[in-house]
């Protein structure tokens, strides 16, 4: 028996629909039964059979904080893909990315402990590997994390998790850990995830700015994962990442994919130092959550490039290119843009 934890997120759905294709038999965690539907309109893009395959999940109402609904939901489990997480960049969300990020995974590997669970996946985020000072140097598993850098709420909480399950295998727990890119996929479109960058494309956004980052598909990041989980491989971690590409790049090919106006003003240091500000004061004054935060600010300015090569010498593992990932999420995203019109 498989355990899935955020089986209703991007990752996390899309790994159940291949999981339930290899006819595996499935455990999923939820907290919010009105995302299940987004489970189903995922299957829907791949399966006109999607409602038989959604069927064979068992469902568990659990949360990764809450030790007893996690226990229930451990029960006759081999397997395990822990994709649950809290993605915020926002630093008075601290606590709570602590919370479910650390003590959240630090839940879930004592259970695959005391459970003799055979093997753990954790996704976790190329956010938690260290940067060199030099930009077009490539960022490999071995760049070492520095936690004297002016690091990320989310980055520092994942990490954190990695340690707990680092922390697993020194008390005999096999484990991979994977470090995925920005996930391109569809489905998720108001999750404020990844997958609601095609969405803000398709509605505007009138700046790019000129930093670099790594990018993956949904579809490639599941596949690593099963690969990883089948093979002999154990206690290690592997970047995925398909390319790298500046935010202008990524900008410019998801809008001429949505048949949208590309972003045409650079946004600078200047006016970025701004927004970060009157965003705060925004926060400050009416409660709404940040949308742009400082860190957002440094990431969406620096150069950090990302090496693949173990993951493709290990699996013989090739990627899809991010083009045709951009097309065929933005071909998806259009379609339900006109059914729900």
């Amino acid at each position: 028996m498989i355990l899935v934890t955020g089986g209703t997120g991007l990752v996390g759905s899309h790994l159940l629909y291949k999981l339930l294709k290899n006819n595996e038999k499935v455990k999923a965690i939820y907290r919010r039964e009105h995302k299940l539907e987004l489970v189903k309109k995922v299957f829907a893009y791949y399966s006109a059979d999607f409602e038989s395959l959604y069927q064979k999940i068992e469902w568990i109402n659990a949360d990764i904080t809450d030790v007893p609904s996690l226990q229930i939901a451990f029960k006759n489990v081999n397997y395990v893909y822990h994709c649950a997480a809290f993605v915020s960049f926002e630093p008075d969300k601290y606590h709570q990315l602590r919370k479910i990020n650390i003590e959240g995974t630090a839940n879930v590997v004592n259970l695959c402990i005391s459970h003799q669970v055979k093997k753990l996946c954790y996704v976790s985020s190329i956010a938690t590997i260290g940067h060199h000072q030099d930009p077009q140097k490539l960022i490999t598993e071995d760049t070492n994390w520095n936690q004297d850098d002016d690091n990320s709420v989310y980055a520092i909480t994942k990490y954190g998790a990695e340690i707990e399950v680092w922390r697993g295998t020194q008390e005999g727990l096999d484990a991979v850990i994977l470090n995925p890119g920005i996930i391109i996929g569809p489905g998720l479109w108001n999750s404020g995830g990844s997958s609601s960058l095609i969405k803000k494309i398709y509605k505007g956004i009138p700046y790019y700015t000129t930093g670099v980052t790594a990018y993956v598909d949904v579809d490639d990041v599941v596949r690593a994962m099963l690969l990883l989980m089948q093979s002999p491989i154990k206690n290690e971690r592997f970047i995925v990442i398909s390319e790298n590409l500046s935010f202008k790049e990524f900008q410019h090919q998801t809008a001429l994919a949505l048949g949208v106006k590309p972003a045409s003003k650079e946004a600078t240091s200047l006016i970025l130092g701004i927004g970060w500000r009157l965003d705060w004061l925004n926060r400050l004054f009416t409660g709404k959550r940040r949308r742009l935060s400082k860190h957002m600010t440094k990431s969406a300015k620096s150069i950090t490039k990302y090496d693949a090569s173990k993951l493709k010498n290990a699996l013989n593992f090739e990627f899809k290119p991010m083009q045709i990932s951009i097309e065929e999420s933005c071909k998806l995203f259009l379609e339900d843009l006109n059914n729900d019109s």
